[in-house]
């Protein structure tokens, strides 16, 4: 029961008992200098002040959040004695005052044995080590002086004694257990028996100080179950339970004793290492039981008769005394779990200095992101897009941020960014106004493109307001001429979204005259029924297919079969990331129509777009 809670309780008492001594003393000192014992009752308060300082010295030293495992023992191990010389102290006036029958002061000493003894059972129930023995300490003495009486009502009072003592000690054994059992069931998960995320947390936080203080190492495995979710959705919740509880004696049986495992929610559990003196070693060992864990929860689980395979990832971080606090280690774990589930899932990783430049970078360009369209950050470039003649045809809009601080962030890094904090919405509206308006100018002067191709998250396009938003753009910057020329492009994941729901989008914009290309076609979800269901106008085959073709056969296969498909499906083509003059030979060859890449330019400022376009043309 020694958590926080315990030390803090016992540290609020320390005040209490000085309290409590200090002031009755008074009177006790008085009591004495009228009845002729004031030397030696003098002699017993100087001692009370003495211990007092003592106490108050105690309590000042006391701070559970800085205080290591060892410093906090040995805080204890002087509350505890700080504890018993109190009472001591207060046998002591008891033995003092108890012979002077003749002035009436051995009923004062009665008394007082009896309070300090329903004092010591009401404040010091939380701790077994300290209320039993001040208790027979205090009321071994009053059934000593009933006893040695001799005469009936002595035996009598001794009796009364003994079963007071008995009371008190078990009013504080019956509010020991129920503190106990509080305190379990708030530090405890109910499912599972496991240390929960409270007590954890002040697990950790302790060990921490300790690490500190002995320059020491250890780690946290932070381990969450690969779809865990499917089970309790396909199979129902009574299984699920039944499969965490199996999960978790696994755990037990694999993991040391000297570690600490607790549930910190659903289907994640964490475990808190050994002490080491070498970062290296501490770094080894962790890799070594995480992929222990690892292989023996993958083994197959049955639970009612259904049989189970589920696997886990573990994110793991090695535990210094740097950091200030507890919660920022189980975040560093976290963050390495989550690199897992990016790469797959069912592996390991530990937290290393490069994820945490990549978590920092990633955060700051999501709070800068938010003041990129304010501060007028955000610009567009355009990458010409070529016929086989090489005529320009076409442009795609492209993003690019430049940041004072971050300086030119690639849309790699933000677009991404941009769609998980819902700022996309708000920056593909900057993108289309702008690609929109540019579209109307060069057609006045005189740049005339077949197409005008500008990339479309999937939060603009299932958006409830996207359509209105786009026939609006389309009413105050363009006419039906040019609605014609422009081209969303969108990617495979359309297909992980509500499919009918972004079929009904896409007709309904076709009826404005836009047309639908799916980007880095072949590198993700689309199945040819799907392909065959979107009301699509063209295809872009991936960079990755045309970077590969001049060493990789398995790419020329791929590159050959989307040109045959999207001819089949009567599709347009446009090849990205030609950089070759090979590159486009082979494209050329099988038939491809359109080109864009750095062989022929890298995406430009506007009026860079313009230069190069008219430079073609009069070629």
């Amino acid at each position: 029961m020694k958590d926080k809670r315990f030390y803090s309780f016992l540290h609020r008492q320390i005040p209490v008992f000085i309290v409590l001594s200090l002031v009755p003393g008074l009177g006790y000192l008085f009591l004495g200098w009228l009845n002729h014992v004031f030397v030696p009752a003098f002699v017993w308060y100087l001692l009370i002040v003495a211990a007092s300082i003592w106490g108050i010295r105690i309590y000042r030293n006391f701070d559970f959040d800085t205080m290591s495992e060892q410093r906090r023992d040995r805080w204890y191990q002087q509350c505890v004695w700080f504890m018993y010389v109190f009472f001591l102290l207060w046998v002591l006036i008891f033995l003092l005052y108890v012979q002077q029958d003749s002035t009436k002061l051995h009923y004062i000493a009665i008394f007082t044995e009896i309070g300090a003894s329903v004092v010591a059972s009401s404040l010091l129930a939380s701790d077994r080590r300290l209320y039993r023995p001040t208790l027979f300490l205090l009321m071994t003495p009053l059934i000593i002086y009933f006893f040695m009486i001799g005469e009936w009502y002595g035996y009598v009072l001794t009796a009364f004694a003994c079963t007071l003592t008995w009371v008190l000690l078990y009013a504080a054994n019956s509010t020991h257990q129920l503190l106990t059992q509080a305190n379990h069931q708030a530090t405890h998960d109910a499912l599972t028996g496991l240390h929960n995320r409270q007590y954890f947390i002040e697990h950790l936080q302790k060990r921490m100080n300790s690490l500190s203080e002995n320059r020491e190492f250890s780690f946290l495995l932070l381990i969450d179950l690969d779809h865990f979710k499917t089970v309790n959705d396909s199979l129902g919740h009574d299984v699920g339970d039944h499969l965490l509880k199996t999960v978790v004696t696994r755990l037990l049986q694999q993991v040391p004793e000297s570690c600490v495992i607790a549930r910190l929610g659903g289907d994640e559990f964490i475990i808190s290492g050994n002490s080491f003196a070498e970062r290296e070693d501490c770094e080894r060992v962790a890799l070594a039981l995480s992929e222990q864990l690892i292989l023996k929860l993958k083994e197959s689980y049955v639970v009612d008769q259904h049989h189970i395979h589920i696997s886990a990832s573990i994110g793991v971080s090695i535990i210094s005394g740097q950091h200030a606090n507890a919660n920022s280690f189980i975040k560093e774990a976290d963050i390495a779990m989550y690199e897992v589930k990016a790469k797959g899932r069912d592996g390991v990783f530990m937290f290393n200095d490069e994820l945490s430049y990549r978590v920092e970078r990633h955060l700051e360009i999501e709070r800068l992101l938010h003041f990129a369209l304010s501060n007028d950050e955000i610009t567009l470039h355009y990458q010409p897009q070529l016929d086989r003649e090489g005529r320009i045809m076409g442009a795609e809009t492209l993003a690019r941020w430049i940041n004072p601080t971050l300086g030119a962030v690639p849309p790699v890094q933000f677009i991404p960014i941009a769609e998980q904090t819902g700022l996309i919405v708000e920056l593909g509206t900057h993108i289309l106004e702008t690609g929109f308006r540019t579209l109307r100018e060069w057609h006045d002067d005189g740049i005339e493109l077949e197409q005008f191709s500008i990339n479309i998250s999937m939060r603009q396009l299932t958006h409830h307001n996207f359509m209105a938003l786009v026939e609006g753009m389309i009413q105050r910057h363009l006419n039906e001429e040019l609605s014609r020329k422009l081209v969303f492009e969108v990617t495979e994941s359309i297909v992980a979204e509500d499919i009918n729901r972004v079929i009904l989008v896409m007709n309904r914009l076709k009826e404005s005259g836009i047309r639908f290309s799916m980007d880095d076609f072949g590198t993700g979800y689309s199945s040819l029924s799907n392909l065959n269901r979107l009301p699509l106008d063209e295809i872009k085959i991936d960079r990755a297919f045309v970077k590969a073709l001049s060493h990789q056969e398995g790419s020329q296969a791929m590159v050959i079969t989307i040109l045959k498909m999207a001819s089949i499906l009567k599709l347009s083509v446009v090849a990205e990331g030609v950089e070759s003059e090979a590159q486009l030979d082979f494209l050329r060859h099988h038939g491809c129509p359109v080109f864009q890449g750095y062989y022929y330019a890298k995406p430009l400022p506007k009026d860079q777009f313009v230069a190069y376009y008219r430079g073609r043309q009069s070629t």
